[in-house]
């Protein structure tokens, strides 16, 4: 008789999980509660744009390939990519920007331009990035984080003192030039933290950026989640959508299935890529492992502030993947993380996939998505979404040296009450919980409950963390947890 497991949720982790658990012989059943699959990666299409919601970055294409190679398969047979160039570029002023191009060395004569020396000490920056990269995404992170031990390997322990230094010191170390040094702190703030407080271990996120490049697929990340639901089909997943789980059923300390709308799906398993505090509400107070006191306490990724935007015309001087950092660092980053409030002058992120991709928007306009990193938790209210939206394009206006305010043909908010709304996020946040040293692999919230039977977590707030990629990785390893306890 084949085991049956439940799935909450159909976000990236969760179909990768299923995708393993088909494949191991079990049957499986995916319950998402929005009318759409993918989480957080969903999509908006409105008068002939196309958005992708959430993520917009394709990074480490190898844990792509990885994961498609396990089931006989390449990303080549569902999507195509494209690597872009530039990858990115980094506005500090009115028309005054640095182009990240698709190569190291490229990149290496643009830093030298900025401070003499530097190429040099890129290269060997992005050496021993590349060297954790190696250690981090081909082995640590395909650990599932039930033991410290898992991080003392041979190899590792020569790396120690990287666990104790930080991003921050060893950029510092190296570049004087603060342009510099911003782009090389800027990826760890996708890991959810301050450069500060992030372990210089995580330069590997430098890697990816500069050593293996920023891909798009075509038609948007939204490809990826489509991949995924061809390929969990393929292998027998059965998806249900519009299906918000109430409760987990526990018996005798076992689960037992879940509920949506008054009806009881039972199941031999259950494994939920929901978020993790909003899944342990569904349990009785017995059976959560962890308080509200322990969430509280517990640093968490950023939300963020999403403008959705069609243009009626096409925009100059801005790349597929453009950053504005125009103002100060420290200071937004101090809103982020220290003292939670609205900053004064955020940085941004703006893309446009229609730079690339026709497929994102109508000929002669363009797309345009505006993501502005906040703290989980504040209050988000209309007004504030209109005065933000005004500060950011005022600017924007002004660095780029173009109008578009009064080329808006419309545009879509996504904020806090939104995250909480449509993902059950805790206190609204977009990129799950930070890796900061204290919640690094073996000390995140585990994979397999302490406190219930056959009951499992996947997804960002668990290990290895937040991100695209690592979401993947996650559903293997709860994968392998649930095989492992049940053959």
């Amino acid at each position: 008789m084949r085991l049956s497991i439940n799935i909450i949720g159909s976000g990236f982790s969760s179909l990768a999980a299923s995708c393993y658990l088909a494949q191991a012989g079990y049957k499986v059943t995916i319950f998402e509660k929005n009318k759409t699959i993918g989480g957080r990666a969903r999509q908006l299409i409105k008068e002939g744009f196309t958005f992708d919601i959430g993520p917009t970055w394709y990074w480490m294409p190898d844990v792509f390939e990885r994961f498609f190679s396990d089931f006989n398969k390449s990303p080549q047979d569902y999507y195509s990519l494209k690597k872009l160039n530039p990858a990115y570029s980094v506005y500090f002023g009115k028309d005054d920007y640095i182009t990240i191009e698709d190569t190291l060395e490229k990149i290496a004569i643009a830093f030298e331009k900025e401070e003499t020396g530097s190429s040099k000490k890129l290269k060997k920056f992005i050496k021993q990035a590349e060297s954790n990269y190696d250690i981090a995404i081909k082995d640590l992170v395909y650990n599932p984080g039930v033991s410290p031990l898992e991080l003392v390997t041979p190899v590792t322990i020569k790396k120690l003192n990287q666990f104790f230094s930080n991003i921050k010191r060893d950029v510092r170390k190296e570049f004087k030039n603060e342009r510099l040094i911003k782009i090389l702190e800027f990826p760890v703030l996708f890991l959810g933290a301050k450069p500060s407080d992030t372990p210089s271990f995580y330069s590997f996120m430098n890697y990816a950026d500069f050593g293996l490049g920023t891909f798009h697929p075509k038609k948007g990340m939204y490809q990826v989640i489509l991949a995924l639901e061809n390929l969990a089909k393929e292998l027998g997943v059965t998806i249900k959508t519009d299906v918000p789980i109430e409760k987990i059923i526990v018996e005798n300390g076992e689960s037992k299935g879940v509920i949506s709308k008054g009806e009881t799906y039972t199941s031999d398993i259950v494994v939920s890529g929901a978020d993790y505090h909003h899944t342990e509400t569904l349990l009785e107070k017995p059976y959560r492992q962890y308080s509200e006191n322990y969430w509280n306490r517990k640093t968490f990724a950023p939300s963020s502030l999403l403008f959705y935007i069609g243009f009626n015309k096409k925009l100059k001087n801005v790349d597929h993947h453009t950053l504005f950092f125009d103002v100060d660092f420290d200071t937004h980053a101090e809103a982020i993380y220290d003292h939670p409030e609205w900053p004064e002058n955020p940085l941004f992120y703006a893309s446009f996939p229609s730079k690339t991709d026709t497929n994102s928007a109508p000929e002669g306009k363009e797309a345009g998505i505006f993501l502005i990193p906040l703290a989980p938790g504040l209050d988000d209210t209309p007004k504030l979404r209109e005065s933000y939206f005004n500060k950011i394009m005022d600017r924007f206006e002004s660095l780029t040296s173009q109008n578009v305010k009064k080329h808006v043909i419309f545009k879509k908010s996504f904020c806090i009450n939104d995250f909480v709304k449509d993902y059950n996020s805790y206190k609204g946040n977009a990129y799950g919980m930070a890796n900061t040293l204290t919640q690094t692999a073996f000390l995140r919230p585990k994979l397999k409950s302490r406190k219930v039977k056959n009951l499992f977590f996947t997804g960002q707030l668990t290990v290895p963390g937040p991100g695209v990629p690592p979401s993947l990785i996650s559903g293997k390893l709860v994968a392998d947890l649930v095989t492992k306890y049940h053959h």
